[in-house]
């Protein structure tokens, strides 16, 4: 952790608010509010993992799987769902950007305490605070503390269908930790939805891609985050039945470039690098 927010959750934010600056119309997902909240310095863009052509896959990737996730959200909130839990939720926005279409959605980010107090802090500071649609839940990953009883704690209803995301983050875990997490989210109320990324071995990436996938897995391993599990979409699809999901689907990076970027002229398209698991129990 830095002072303010890990290095993921910074760099997460600020590729959103680049697709807004850099890429071209129309925007798959505009959300230029989490660069407010990390204010970096003027010349942010100057940093190498912000140029815009080097960037570009992992960028189109993260702005294609938080449109997918939020999209999710709505559908389901129009047919009642009204809980959505983001696992690993760093600087997200959802509660801030989505009061119009979604403000019946009570939302509980879950994450690091030290993120929590420094998110918290800053959207005071910006003039947001906290509203009460809005529940920040620290949970001491390191520690191994209980994310599920500390949901309880600040009024998730279990019994109530939620919709859960859990991006960026299986990478992190063993697996025997994602098959945990999978068994959690499985035991959610019938009408339940998961969207959560997994990240593939390299030799289920795209060959250009490999390079850089290797690359990203050197650098998690010199920041102190080694990544620990890798998985296949069949793999992971087994997985997520054998933890008692009803229907698992597998959305490529295909998948969402013909949702999402289809007509493009800039050939913006997103990563096969890390792709996306939906189950519903």
């Amino acid at each position: 952790m830095t002072a303010t927010a890990d290095k993921t959750a910074i760099r997460t934010a600020l590729w959103r608010a680049l697709h807004v600056q850099a890429d071209p119309a129309p925007h798959v997902f505009e959300d230029e509010l989490g660069a407010r909240l990390v204010a970096p310095d003027d010349d942010w863009r100057s940093r190498p993992d912000m140029d815009p052509v080097r960037s570009a896959r992992a960028r189109a990737s993260i702005v294609a799987r938080a449109r997918f996730t939020e999209d999710l959200v709505v559908e389901q909130a129009v047919r009642g769902v009204d809980q959505y839990v983001i696992l690993g939720a760093g600087l997200d926005t959802f509660a801030q950007r989505r009061a119009d279409d979604a403000g019946g959605v009570q939302v509980f980010e879950v994450d690091q305490p030290e993120t929590q107090a420094w998110k918290r802090m800053r959207l005071n500071e910006l003039g947001y605070g906290i509203p009460d649609r809005l529940r920040l839940v620290p949970v001491d990953f390191e520690a191994d503390d209980d994310w599920w009883q500390r949901l309880m704690e600040e009024g998730f209803d279990p019994g109530r269908p939620a919709v859960l995301a859990c991006s960026g983050v299986t990478m992190y875990l063993t697996r025997d930790a994602v098959a945990a997490t999978l068994r959690k989210a499985a035991a959610l109320a019938e009408g339940s939805t998961l969207a959560m990324t997994f990240m593939q071995p390299v030799d289920l990436v795209d060959a250009e891609e490999r390079a850089a996938r290797e690359g990203v897995e050197h650098a998690a391993r010199a920041d102190g985050t080694p990544f620990r599990s890798f998985f296949g979409p069949d793999d992971i699809l087994a997985l997520a039945k054998e933890a008692g999901f009803e229907h698992t689907a597998h959305v490529s990076a295909r998948d969402l470039a013909e949702r999402y970027f289809a007509g493009r002229v800039d050939g913006l398209r997103p990563s096969t690098i890390e792709e996306l698991l939906l189950a519903t129990t």
